[in-house]
């Protein structure tokens, strides 16, 4: 009996089984919430704070700040950006 998922690689696996999609977004979210974190920590500011610069409440930081909260919209997601002097670009590959 030959084992059809030899010699594939995760992704493949992860296609096969509808997971891929799914996986790049928590692994996007993940590095997007890092990256706001640090650039918090290194300004200084609170979460309470951010979230006025935001003009949003702080469970919705929370939210954009947690990892596994795939479900940000690009809005909110500009918007922190912008409060922290970055910007959001995307790309279709």
């Amino acid at each position: 009996m030959a084992n059809t998922h030899i010699g594939s690689s995760f992704d493949d696996f992860l296609e096969e089984t509808g997971g891929l999609a799914e996986s790049n977004a928590i692994a996007i979210k993940r590095v997007i919430a890092w990256e706001i974190r640090q650039k918090i920590e290194q300004e200084n500011l609170s979460k309470t704070k951010m979230a006025q610069l935001m003009n949003t409440s702080r469970s919705a930081l929370d939210r954009l700040l947690d990892p596994t909260n795939t479900s940000i919209t690009l809005h909110t997601l500009e918007h922190a950006a912008k409060v922290l002097g970055k910007t959001l670009r995307l790309e279709l590959s």
